[in-house]
């Protein structure tokens, strides 16, 4: 049964606790939305985006294919994270998951605040760029029934795959050890 106020109590949980996060080195202040595969990061992460007035990057977008969740934190770092640290524009290309290539590049808008959501955005060669990091938990059934409903037979056969890689990131990266807020997402049925 979905919990009766996700996202929305657990948005405004968010919102109250990053108001307060300083911007390492005094620049723009990046806030990481972690957690497994169907977890609800994307839902949680748009009412958080929307409510700073921020950008939202989905960490979807800078995989290199199913065994690329690797690349795309360090995409994320070198295309992203470490320009806007030195007060350089970012500009990033998007994966194209049919083409099996990077496509097009897209400019990070300005603004005080950005939110990148999805597994390894919270990684550990991310967090010295990062304001802070929110890890959304769930249980797995709930997060495997969420994440095939919303993908179907296009994630089903990698559903495996993908979560080795999920096991092995989070082994080495320790991010939801590292997180700095950890909210519950008891079984809400949006992605």
């Amino acid at each position: 049964m979905a919990h009766p106020h996700w996202p929305a109590d657990a948005v405004t949980v968010v919102i109250g606790w990053a108001r307060d996060r300083p911007a390492p080195g005094g620049r723009r202040r990046v806030l990481a939305v972690e957690g497994r595969s169907g977890a609800g990061k994307t839902t949680l992460a748009r009412g958080v985006a929307e409510g700073l007035g921020a950008p939202l990057i989905h960490m979807d977008d800078l995989y290199a294919g199913w065994d690329g969740l690797r690349a795309g934190v360090d995409a994320l770092r070198s295309w992203v994270l470490e320009p806007l640290a030195t007060g350089s524009p970012a500009v990033w290309r998007r994966f194209d998951w049919a083409g099996g290539d990077y496509a097009e590049e897209h400019r990070v808008p300005d603004g005080e605040w950005l939110v990148v959501e999805g597994v390894g955005s919270g990684g550990r060669v991310l967090r010295p760029y990062l304001a802070g990091v929110v890890w959304v938990d769930a249980p797995v059934a709930v997060r495997k029934r969420r994440a095939l409903a919303r993908d179907g037979e296009t994630y089903a056969p990698h559903w495996a795959r993908w979560a080795r890689q999920e096991d092995a990131f989070y082994a080495a990266d320790e991010v939801r050890e590292a997180a700095d807020l950890i909210i519950g997402n008891p079984g809400a049925p949006s992605a």
